[in-house]
């Protein structure tokens, strides 16, 4: 399979039929139409095979993934996707393989209704990089410097699953278990695009969850000149963690974890009301772990009162 066949039998189909696409793959570049009176919102991962996910991960969830992750970024930023560019670097052309990762980025692509609209392909280590396209109106973007003194702390779903299951990769473990939930949660996290841009004009800053919360409220932090006050007991941990590990390691995965992809944001005490309805209407576990003081940094405090000392750099690639 040449290089040509491969974009036109594998990734050509993948297009989809949006109308804002005047031209999609097959050309130089794509030509596209952004809505008027929004902002386009770029954003692009690369996922790198022994760093980001294990060589030995399927290629429907490595293709799964990679959309998701980006999905995530457009999540923060109250956006809607639109259009998405791949650069695949592949070590050699395996036709099983590449359908199979197509398989698992189009059921990621279409659940949003995006259009694969370009990329490249190459030969190397495998290297996925996707890049995502979307728009927001102008004015109502979340940002992460947004947070003020007084706002309540919020995040999405559980958090430490993904890293927790990560660390279970690779054993066996029958389907309907809760090891298996938790490494189904690294290997097709959920972007929480719904809530993101139900959180436009209520959030006052947002950020996801990918290398872990204590590094992500960091940024956060940072970017609002505030300080983050945390509480342990909050942290919102699945059954399936806690089934399965100690309670403090338990609590470890939740606050020091990566690869969750969840939403952490900031709302005044005005929007907390509209956060309660949101988690009904959206079906989405919302939990308050915190508060916004005057000050810098993160904060966690344990369940005796005391300060957790641990690690809040996240991962970091140099």
């Amino acid at each position: 399979m040449t290089e040509f066949e491969l974009i036109e039998q594998v990734f050509a189909p993948l297009g989809g039929a949006r109308p804002d696409v005047a031209l999609g793959i097959g050309d130089d570049a794509a030509l596209l139409r952004p809505p008027a009176g929004e902002l386009l919102v770029a954003c692009v991962d690369t996922l790198v095979a022994g760093v980001h996910f294990p060589p030995e991960m399927r290629a429907a969830d490595i293709g799964y993934r990679a959309a998701a992750v980006n999905l995530s970024d457009l999540a923060a930023m109250g956006a809607q996707p639109r259009w998405a560019t791949l650069a695949l670097t592949l070590p050699a052309v395996r036709p099983v393989w590449l359908r199979q990762f197509a398989q698992g980025l189009r059921m990621a692509l279409a659940a949003h209704e995006v259009a694969l609209v370009g990329g490249d392909t190459t030969r190397g280590p495998l290297t996925i990089s996707l890049q995502l396209l979307g728009s927001v109106p102008d004015g109502v973007a979340l940002t992460r410097g947004g947070s003020r003194v007084g706002d309540a702390v919020f995040v999405s779903g559980s958090l430490g699953d993904s890293a927790a299951g990560l660390s279970l990769f690779g054993t066996a473990a029958p389907a309907r278990s809760p090891a298996a939930w938790l490494t189904g949660r690294f290997r097709r996290p959920t972007p929480r695009l719904a809530l993101g841009r139900a959180l436009r004009g209520h959030a006052s800053a947002c950020i996801d969850v990918s290398d872990g919360l204590l590094a992500d409220a960091g940024h956060l932090a940072e970017r609002s000149a505030v300080q983050l006050r945390l509480w342990a007991d909050a942290l919102p941990r699945s059954t399936a963690l806690l089934g399965l590990f100690d309670p403090d390691t338990a609590l470890r995965w939740a606050a020091t974890g990566g690869d969750d992809y969840e939403l952490c944001f900031t709302v005044p005490p005005a929007s907390v009301a509209v956060i309660e309805g949101l988690q009904r209407r959206l079906s989405c576990r919302l939990t308050q772990i915190g508060e916004v003081r005057a000050g810098a940094g993160v904060v966690l405090y344990g369940p005796d009162g005391s300060q957790c000392h641990w690690p809040n750099s996240g991962y970091r690639h140099f």
